[in-house]
């Protein structure tokens, strides 16, 4: 199920996430987004900058435990917890997240 973005189509797996990683650009998340009727605000753009960051340095999108914790510690407590997370990314924040950052569907996540 391809994607439009700025009048390029890009290619989704069956799950929605990109096909080929380096077709992200932040319009693929807005319109990620917009499809599951959310607007990103700027705790969403830290959630999904802190994946890209994270997927560069070791090359796996984490599990949502992995993703929570590595959050608490680079963004505070208060942000490294699942109840502020699912608030954001409601479909699960490492599904979600890693969706809208463009990286590929976290290991463990069904």
């Amino acid at each position: 199920m391809p994607i439009e973005v700025n009048g390029k189509t890009l290619e989704t797996d069956e799950e929605g996430y990109l096909a080929n990683l380096n077709d992200w650009e932040p319009a693929v998340a807005e319109a990620m987004a917009k499809a599951d009727g959310v607007e990103l605000s700027e705790n969403h753009w830290e959630v999904i900058n802190f994946l890209r960051e994270y997927y560069e340095e070791y090359q796996i999108a984490p599990a949502v435990r992995v993703l929570t914790k590595a959050i608490g510690k680079k963004l505070g407590k208060e942000k490294g917890n699942s109840k502020y997370l699912y608030e954001l990314f409601p479909y699960g924040p490492a599904k979600q997240a890693c969706k809208y950052a463009g990286l590929p569907k976290p290991t463990g996540c069904v």
